[in-house]
């Protein structure tokens, strides 16, 4: 299913881009399993929303939840990122900051350990 909607992005820079992510969180994260709601992937653990994706015409959007964006605010803006309340923007002439994602999901895995809800509270 991550294949399928991997063939949908038209730019190739970005499909790329996203597939080493998708890649390396299932290396680095094997317990986590994906879905596709709302047409974007996501990465859920125990039936609890991680973090999920999008692709605009000139970007990944990473949507780890609002609460998630307030803790990594700094370390976003550091990482030269744009971002809104709910989500940062990796643009295609952007590197992928592995270790502010690598720290964003396993944030998220630790807070929400036997939370019993899709979203946080």
């Amino acid at each position: 299913m991550l294949q399928t909607f991997l063939q949908k992005i038209a730019n190739p820079l970005l499909k790329d881009k996203l597939e080493a992510i998708f890649n390396q969180i299932q290396a680095e994260f094997p317990n986590l399993t994906w879905e596709i709601k709302w047409n974007q992937p996501m990465f859920i653990m125990d039936g609890t929303f991680i973090i999920g994706f999008s692709v605009a015409k000139s970007h990944i959007s990473v949507a780890p939840e609002s609460y998630t964006m307030e803790v990594f605010a700094k370390d976003i803006r550091e990482a030269g990122y744009d971002a809104t309340a709910n989500l940062f923007k990796i643009k295609t002439d952007q590197e992928t900051d592995w270790e502010l994602l690598r720290n964003i999901i396993a944030f998220n895995m630790d807070e929400k350990k036997g939370c019993d809800t899709f979203w946080r509270k």
